[in-house]
């Protein structure tokens, strides 16, 4: 991977911090710390990087303000901004879709503003969307959970490319990762899987925020790199997990309900790839994972691996909606008590593992989802092997720390 574009980058600001799940320590608890926000810098700089422009905001329901207003409500009260249009990602901008869903083409009610699909657009199609619109300058603030197929970044990605196949500058407002970003963690997709739930050869935990992941897009992977704008966070710290920024969460999507939701998410979303609940449907999706036939067995397994950071419980429940619905299922919940310990990655291998060893029922997706989301067939050809969780994750380690020395070079908080 080459680094010889870092010049193009352009970056605005002061330093930033991250997430929750979990015992807060006592550290974070009683004196928690307040992070401002990208938008939060913007808007005390006066909105210097937006003067002059006719502006277009990427966002959903997470593009908030510390005391909860939303973004697009504050700019657009806000004379020194000239907004004029809104881009909804995935669930949409207000929020209402659920996963796979988007709200389509509307003008916004509250502010009269006309708001854009882009969900499962790209390239030229969705330049056109950016030259349609009449923005001079694409603006980007949503709210991330530090996994590489939350769709999240590819929207980010998507839109940077076509905002640079527009002709229009790009503007990204950073937050906080949720889970840290101390460190990167899992597989590196092979581009021969890319897909909407990975673009690019990233690990499956990043470890980075928002605008750290456009510099290195811009830097790596972009074919012409955009005109990019970051603007930093001040008061995070790479070690922080999300209680300590004093921001308030906002559920990125509806299956994303609290930071505990998004501590454990990059390694039990492997679950889509299988026949067993990942928890959607529960009040604890990918905390809770299992199927009709799953019993004690499987918990007892995956116990006796004495993981770092996380218990293990029997547990049954009935999703709502999803697979199984309506149906009483057996399978585990996570508890994890020791959030710095905690590896989501190494957990969600060893729970695929042990699944698959205890139950006679387990099946991977006809579709292979599973190597999308782990980003190569690596994963299920040694699972299906007879691979333990170790010699799972070794595989992937060569290829990771490749990633990593390429990622230290885009950081932006030490």
């Amino acid at each position: 991977m080459s680094v010889s574009r870092r010049g193009l980058l352009v970056a605005g600001g002061a330093a930033g911090a991250g997430a929750v799940a979990g015992a807060a320590p006592a550290s974070a608890r009683g004196r928690t710390r307040r992070v401002r926000t990208g938008f939060d810098r913007l808007a005390d700089g006066a909105y210097a990087e937006l003067a002059g422009q006719r502006v277009g905001v990427v966002t959903n329901p997470t593009g908030i303000t510390a005391d909860a207003r939303h973004i697009v409500d504050v700019m657009h009260a806000d004379d020194r901004v000239d907004l004029v249009a809104v881009f909804g990602p995935e669930h949409g901008f207000r929020g209402t879709a659920q996963a796979g869903g988007s709200e389509g083409r509307y003008d916004d009610p509250a502010t009269g503003l006309p708001v854009y699909d882009t969900y499962l657009k790209s390239g030229r199609a969705l330049a056109d969307v950016f030259a349609a619109s009449g923005v001079d300058t694409v603006v980007f603030d949503i709210q991330d959970v530090g996994a590489r197929f939350y769709t999240y970044i590819w929207t980010l990605y998507d839109c940077m490319v076509a905002a640079e196949l527009a002709g229009k500058r790009f503007v990204v407002l950073d937050r906080p990762n949720p889970v840290t970003g101390r460190a990167a963690l899992g597989p590196v997709l092979d581009r021969a899987f890319s897909t909407f739930v990975g673009r690019e050869p990233i690990a499956q935990a990043h470890g980075m925020t928002v605008a750290e992941l456009a510099r290195l897009f811009n830097g790596e992977f972009l074919a012409r790199p955009v005109e990019l704008v970051t603007v930093r966070m001040s008061g995070w710290r790479r070690a922080d997990f999300f209680d300590a920024t004093g921001l308030p969460w906002v559920p990125p999507s509806p299956n994303m309900p609290t930071p505990d939701t998004a501590l454990v998410y990059a390694g039990t979303c492997l679950f889509e790839g299988t026949n067993l609940s990942e928890g959607r449907g529960t009040t604890r999706p990918f905390e809770l994972l299992g199927a009709e036939g799953v019993d004690r067995r499987w918990a007892e397994a995956a116990n006796a691996l004495d993981l770092p950071g996380v218990h293990f419980r029997e547990a049954y429940f009935a999703p709502t909606f999803s697979k199984f619905q309506g149906r009483t299922v057996g399978g585990v919940q996570l508890h994890v008590h020791d959030r710095d310990a905690f590896d989501p990655v190494r957990t969600g291998i060893a729970l695929l593992v042990t699944a698959k060893r205890s139950w006679s029922g387990f099946a991977w997706r006809a579709d292979n989802w599973i190597d999308k989301l782990t980003g190569s067939a690596q994963v299920r050809t040694l699972i299906d092997a007879g691979a333990g969780p170790d010699e799972v994750v070794d595989a992937w380690q060569a290829r990771l720390d490749a990633f990593r020395a390429v990622r230290r070079q885009y950081l932006m908080y030490r």
